[in-house]
């Protein structure tokens, strides 16, 4: 369903970090969990996830 991968790269070598969803499930699950924070909010802005999860 997705594959996400990020790398670290330096001369000579290389670190990856590769996150595998298997289920459109755990999308879904973000959306409607950001869908119910944003509802709530009363203020017009941008946010993000950091917002929706409380880790700002």
């Amino acid at each position: 369903m997705g594959e996400h991968t990020v790398y670290f790269a330096g001369l000579g070598e290389r670190i990856e970090i590769t996150h595998r969803a298997s289920s459109r499930e755990t999308f879904a699950r973000g959306a409607l969990r950001a869908a119910k924070w944003i509802v709530k909010q009363e203020k017009n802005g941008i946010y993000d996830m950091l917002d929706v999860l409380g880790l700002k």
